[in-house]
């Protein structure tokens, strides 16, 4: 428009000049070398504006070359960028229907002319993992690294990857990279819950539960159940590595909620046993029971190689004049009589428990005490029902 302007404005000029001194055209005269060129100042006027427009138009003309080879440039960029996408969003959907190869190929045919061929590659390795080809997978996820903006992605992906493949180790050397520059991400949270459990890393875990809680990966029920987890399995490492002693410390020092939570007395009772500590086990679960008749600690009893069993017997009948109902003291009290052979009073008490609640264990106690009083048909009876128990679970 400013071109078309300056020209009409020049040959304006030009025509006001003409009219204004017509008949007085004057004499220019150009010298070049050799070379001499005359012409009068209209004529001269005719032909700079003539170069001037014809420069415009061949300037208009070039603009216009280039302007129709750009659009056809960008319209086949254009239309690759398209069938990219769409290629690998028919890739995706391969990938979940679980059509790994054919997600491959899909993904990987158009990623160069891709506006994000990152995704393509993730895409691409967890097809390849889906094959089982590891060499390929790692493959992907190396061409994937190299985009921009790629380390996230690609590092979760790998994590993701080596927890499926039950690589732990791996996935824990991974996101222990991630974690300090992504704390708060919630996929890298859930990850390392999984690899902290797996690999029996207690104290990690319970630092993580927090963290978990308030991004709303685990629900505070959940918190509470992997809290007690860890602390049982906490008490089984420094059972091995302290002993008996170590792990009374350990509990002792322990808040009073949890030591009244009836998991973790079950947890350190058995630990207690297993390193032949049975008498303080005892205490701890004559204790809880006090507090929780109904806690199913009974049987913990019959676990423990007590010098005297005098003690328990005692507190189970005392809990069973309290309570006649409770199937489990009279479980446990009732094996204590096999042990000393009086095999009627087992009887009476396995009756008792089982009249509560169906156990296949009682049942077979129930059938051994009969079978010791040539009660043969009725332990026949007996056994019958504890097989369809078992079946039926």
């Amino acid at each position: 428009m400013f071109r078309l302007i300056f020209l009409f404005v020049v040959l304006g000029g030009g025509l006001y000049l003409g009219s204004q001194y017509s008949g007085q055209q004057g004499y220019v005269l150009i010298s070049i070398a050799n070379k001499t060129i005359e012409m009068s100042v209209t004529t001269l006027v005719i032909f700079v504006i003539a170069t001037l427009a014809a420069l415009f138009a061949l300037e208009y003309l070039i603009k216009k070359v280039l302007y129709a080879s750009s659009a056809t440039w960008n319209y086949f960029s254009v239309r690759k960028m398209r069938r990219s996408r769409r290629s690998t969003n028919e890739g995706i959907i391969k990938l979940l229907e679980g059509d790994f190869q054919a997600a491959e190929k899909k993904v990987t045919k158009w990623s160069n002319h891709h506006d994000m061929p990152l995704l393509c590659y993730l895409v691409a390795s967890e097809a390849a993992q889906g094959m089982g080809n590891n060499e390929k997978r790692d493959h992907y996820l190396e061409l994937a690294s190299q985009q921009e903006n790629a380390q996230l992605a690609v590092e979760l992906t790998r994590a993701k990857q080596q927890v499926r493949e039950g690589q732990f180790n791996d996935a824990f050397n991974t996101l222990t990279n991630l974690k300090s520059d992504y704390p708060n991400n919630a996929v890298l949270l859930n990850l390392l819950k999984t690899v902290y459990i797996e690999l029996k890393l207690w104290e990690p875990l319970r630092e993580l539960l927090p963290k978990l809680v308030k991004a709303k990966i685990i629900t505070q029920d959940e918190q509470q159940q992997l809290m007690l987890g860890a602390e049982c399995g906490l008490m089984a490492e420094i059972a091995q590595q302290s002993g008996s002693e170590g792990l009374i410390s350990h509990w002792n020092s322990l808040a009073k909620k949890l030591k009244g939570e009836t998991q973790l007395i079950e947890c350190f009772a058995k630990q207690l046993i297993a390193r032949k500590a049975d008498d303080n086990a005892f205490t701890v679960v004559k204790e809880a029971l006090k507090k929780h008749p109904n806690a199913p600690l009974y049987y913990l009893f019959t676990e423990m190689n007590l010098t005297d069993s005098h003690p328990a017997i005692t507190f189970l009948e005392s809990v069973l004049k309290k309570d006649g109902n409770n199937a489990n003291a009279h479980s446990a009290l009732a094996q204590f009589h096999l042990r000393n052979h009086k095999w009627q009073e087992a009887q009476q008490h396995l009756e008792k428990a089982l009249a509560v609640r169906s156990n296949v264990s009682d049942y077979a106690y129930l059938a051994d005490a009969l079978e010791k009083q040539n009660l043969t048909q009725a332990a026949h009876e007996v056994s019958k029902k504890a097989l369809t128990l078992m079946t039926n679970q």
